[in-house]
C-alpha cells in the first residue's frame, strides 16, 4: 500500500473534495461485544455525493485501523443520508506521472482490501447511491445490506472511458458470476450508463438482503447480529469458470465491439481483466488493475473523458451567455402548435416536468385527437411500468388536452411550435398565435435548421421569440439548443433557460445560424461521406470509414434514424447558406423521391446488405476513395466547420461544441465530444492552423 502521508496528500491534492471517515462504537442487541460503525461523509448535502480521492482513502484506511484496534464484534461502513459513496474524485486526477497513477490504484486497493481480508466480519450498509468506487467498497466488504430506496447503483466507468479499477473487475464476477458482471460492467455502462434498481442488485446477489428505508439501519443491525451469531449464513453462488465464463467473455466482447468499435482503451482493459478474474487470484488481479489503470490515466483518451465529464456535470449548470435567471417569467400553461410525434412527446414532457396544463393544436380534429391519444397511451405505459402512480397518471391525462382554436392559448405563458419545416408555414403559425396570446408570452420554435430571426420578423413582438430545439426522442436526449435570434430579449431567453432546467434538460446558448450546432456539424460530416459515395466509393467502405471513432452509429445508419427526407431538407438549407461547403447530393434527392428511407437491409439471420433498389438508382462516379480517405475528408470538414462556427460566434467556446455533440448526438466521452480528438490527431492544426483547446485541457499536461 502507498506510503503517502495525510500531510503529503493534503498538500498535493488540495482540490480534492475530501470524504472523511469517522468511527464510533455502538451496542447492538444480540451482539456479544460492540460494533464499530464507520461513516463516510464529505460534509456536504446530498447534491454533492461523497467521493474518494487520496485524502479520503487515507481517512478511510485510518478509520478501519481505529475500528479494528477496538476489537469489535463487527465493522460496518455506511454513508451519509441518501448516499453511500459514488467513486473516485475525478477532479483530483490531474497529475502527469505514471507512478502517481499507480499510487492512486494501490491506495484504493490497499484501503478496500482491509475490509476484504479482515478477520473481523465486515458489513457494508448501502443506504443510498453507490457508484464506481463506492460500489467497489461495498463489494470489498464480506456482507452487504441494501436500502430499498437506494438509487444510482452501478459501475459506470466504461461510460467514462475507464474501467472499474479498485477491485470491481475481480470481485464482482467472482461474487455473482461472469455473465451478471458483464451486464453491470459492460452492458449497462455502455448503454447510456444504465443504473441498477435495488431489486436487481438483490436478485443478482450483489446485496445479501434488502430492507425498507425507514427502518433500514435498525433492520441491518438486527440482521448483522444474526450473521455474527451464526444464525444466518448468506448464500454464495457457485461460480462456473468454464463454458459459462467463456460465453460471458464472448458477450462482453460483442458489446464492446458494438458500442465502442475498439476506440475506448478502458473497455479493452476491462475485457482482459474479466478474463483474468476467472483465476480468482486477488493479488494478481489487483496488480493487473493497477497497471491497466495507470496506463489509462496516462492516456489522452482518459483526459478527454474527464473533460467530457466536467462539461456534462459542471458547464451545463452555468450555461455560457445565459442571462440572469431572475429575469425569467413564470410559466403556468404551455401551448404546443402541432400534434405530430415530436409535438406529442414535448406535450408529455411539459406536463410531467412543469405540472401545468398543456394544450395541443393542429389543422384538424383527427390530428389533435391522435396527438392527445399518444400522450394518454404513453402515460398508460408509464403506469404499467409503475413509473407513475394511478393518481399521477390521471392527473397527467387531465393536464394534456387538444383544441382546434388557437384562442385556447390566450392564457398560455409559453407556446412552442413543432410544425412542418417551412419558413412561410412557421411565420403564419406565429402570426396566428400572436393574435391570441399576451404580449409577455414567450413564443418558441423547435426548428432544426431555419432562421428564427426570419421567423419572427413579421411579428409585433419579435423580441419574445426564441429557439428551443429538442432532439429526438424528446424524453431521452438531454440537450436543448436555446437559440437567440437578432431581437430576442433577455426575458425571453431567461424564461427559455428556466423552462429547460425544469424539464431537466441540459441547455446550451446558440446564435441564430443555419442548423445551429449539432445538425450543422452532422450535416457536414454526413455530407462528406455521401459525397464520397457519389464519387464512386462503395457504400460498405464509406459507411465503415469512421468506425474507429466508436460513434453511436455509422453515417448511413444515422441517415436512416434522422430520416432521409429530413436530412435532404437540412442539406438544402445548408447549401443555400454555405454553397461552397455544403452540397446537395442528386442521388439523395432521387433516394427521397423514390420513397426510400434506408440504404441497408437485413435478412432473417441479421446479415446486412445494400438494398438492391437503392444500388440501382444510385449513380456512382469513377473516383472511389479508400476508407482512410473518407475518414480524413469527414473529419477535416468538421474541423473547418467548427473553426468557422467559433469565428462566427455560434457558441461561446469550443467546449460548447463538444457539449452539444456529447448530449445531442451521443458522441463518446473518450472523444471529448470532437475537438479534443481533432487536436490529438493533428487535424485541427492541419486544417485551421491552430488547436481548439490548449494542451492539458482535454489531454495530458504539456
Amino acid at each position: 500500500m502507498s506510503t503517502l502521508s495525510p500531510e503529503e496528500a493534503k498538500a498535493k491534492y488540495a482540490k480534492e473534495v475530501v470524504t472523511t471517515a469517522t468511527t464510533r462504537l455502538v451496542d447492538v442487541p444480540g451482539v456479544d461485544g460492540r460494533v464499530a460503525v464507520i461513516t463516510i461523509d464529505n460534509g456536504l448535502d446530498h447534491t454533492r455525493p461523497s467521493t474518494f480521492g487520496p485524502q479520503g482513502l487515507l481517512s478511510l484506511s485510518a478509520a478501519y485501523d481505529e475500528a479494528a484496534a477496538a476489537g469489535p464484534a463487527a465493522i460496518v461502513v455506511t454513508g451519509k443520508p441518501f448516499i453511500f459513496a459514488v467513486g473516485a474524485d475525478l477532479g483530483a486526477v490531474e497529475g502527469d506521472q505514471r507512478d502517481e497513477a499507480m499510487m492512486i490504484g494501490e491506495l484504493g486497493h490497499g484501503t478496500f482490501r482491509k475490509f476484504t481480508d479482515s478477520t473481523i466480519p465486515t458489513f457494508a450498509f448501502v443506504n443510498g447511491a453507490a457508484l464506481g468506487g463506492g460500489l467497489e467498497l461495498a463489494l470489498s466488504c464480506q456482507y452487504r445490506t441494501l436500502s430499498a430506496s437506494a438509487g444510482a447503483i452501478a459501475l459506470p466507468e466504461l461510460f467514462l472511458g475507464m474501467f472499474p479499477g479498485w477491485g470491481g473487475t475481480q470481485l464482482l464476477p467472482n461474487l455473482v458470476g461472469a455473465d451478471a458482471a458483464v451486464t453491470v460492467i459492460f452492458e449497462n455502462a455502455l448503454n447510456q450508463n444504465k443504473m441498477l434498481k435495488p431489486a436487481q442488485v438483490l436478485e443478482m446477489g450483489i446485496a445479501d438482503v434488502m430492507f425498507e428505508s425507514p427502518d433500514f439501519l435498525e433492520q441491518s443491525f438486527a440482521w448483522l447480529a444474526k450473521v455474527v451469531a451464526g444464525e444466518i449464513t448468506p448464500p454464495r453462488k457457485e461460480i462456473d469458470r468454464g463454458e459459462a465464463w467463456d460465453a460471458a467473455v464472448a458477450r462482453a466482447k460483442a458489446i464492446v465491439h458494438g458500442k465502442t468499435k475498439g476506440a475506448s482503451p478502458g473497455a479493452g482493459y476491462a475485457l482482459e481483466l474479466l478474463e483474468l478474474a476467472r483465476e480468482n487470484d486477488l493479488d494478481r488481479g489487483f496488480a493487473a488493475e493497477n497497471e491497466a489503470m495507470a496506463n489509462v490515466l496516462m492516456s489522452d483518451t482518459l483526459r478527454a473523458s474527464l473533460y467530457s465529464f466536467g462539461l456534462v456535470q459542471k458547464r451545463v449548470k452555468k450555461p455560457a451567455g445565459a442571462p440572469d435567471k431572475s429575469l425569467a417569467r413564470p410559466v403556468t400553461k404551455v401551448g404546443v402548435v402541432g400534434a405530430g410525434l415530436m409535438a406529442s412527446q414535448m406535450a408529455l414532457l411539459f406536463a410531467r416536468r412543469l405540472h401545468v396544463p398543456v394544450v395541443l393544436t393542429d389543422i384538424d380534429q383527427a390530428r389533435v385527437d391522435k396527438g392527445v391519444g399518444y400522450v394518454h397511451s404513453e402515460v398508460d405505459k408509464l403506469l404499467g411500468k409503475k413509473r407513475v402512480s394511478p393518481d399521477e397518471a390521471n392527473r397527467l391525462k387531465a393536464l394534456v388536452t387538444g383544441s382546434l382554436d388557437k384562442a385556447s392559448f390566450a392564457d398560455a405563458d409559453f407556446v412552442i411550435e413543432a410544425v412542418f419545416e417551412d419558413l412561410a408555414v412557421k411565420q403564419q403559425v406565429f402570426a396566428e398565435v400572436e393574435e391570441h396570446v399576451s404580449p409577455q408570452a414567450i413564443l418558441a420554435t423547435n426548428t432544426s435548421s431555419l432562421s428564427i430571426t426570419d421567423m419572427a420578423s413579421k411579428l409585433a413582438h419579435p423580441e419574445r421569440v426564441v429557439g428551443f430545439h429538442f432532439f429526438n426522442p424528446v424524453a431521452v436526449m438531454p440537450l436543448v439548443e436555446i437559440v437567440r435570434a437578432e431581437q430576442t430579449d433577455d426575458e425571453a431567453l431567461a424564461t427559455a433557460f428556466s423552462v429547460g432546467k425544469q424539464l431537466k434538460k441540459s441547455c446550451v446558448l446558440v446564435k441564430d445560424a443555419p442548423s445551429f450546432v449539432v445538425n450543422r456539424l452532422l450535416t457536414r460530416f454526413m455530407g462528406e461521406v455521401v459525397k464520397s459515395i457519389d464519387e464512386g466509393t462503395p457504400f460498405e467502405v464509406a459507411d465503415k470509414a469512421t468506425e474507429s471513432l466508436g460513434l453511436p452509429m455509422s453515417p448511413l445508419i444515422l441517415l436512416q434514424l434522422v430520416g432521409s427526407a429530413v436530412a435532404l431538407h437540412v442539406s438544402e438549407t445548408m447549401h443555400n447558406a454555405f454553397p461552397d461547403r455544403f452540397s446537395v447530393s442528386p442521388n439523395m434527392a432521387k433516394f427521397v423521391a423514390a420513397g426510400k428511407t434506408a440504404v441497408w437491409q437485413w435478412d432473417a439471420q441479421g446479415n446486412q446488405t445494400v438494398d438492391p433498389e437503392v444500388a440501382a438508382l444510385w449513380e456512382f462516379g469513377d473516383m472511389p476513395l479508400t476508407a482512410d480517405q473518407v475518414k480524413a475528408r469527414a473529419l477535416e470538414g468538421m474541423a473547418e466547420e467548427i473553426r468557422l462556427m467559433l469565428d462566427e460566434g455560434v457558441v461561446a467556446e469550443a467546449k460548447d461544441i463538444d457539449l452539444c455533440m456529447i448530449l445531442g448526438a451521443g458522441w463518446p466521452f473518450w472523444l471529448g465530444g470532437i475537438t479534443p480528438y481533432l487536436d490529438r490527431e493533428g487535424i485541427s492544426e492541419k486544417v485551421t492552423g491552430q488547436r481548439f483547446l490548449a494542451p492539458g485541457v482535454a489531454s495530458l499536461p504539456a
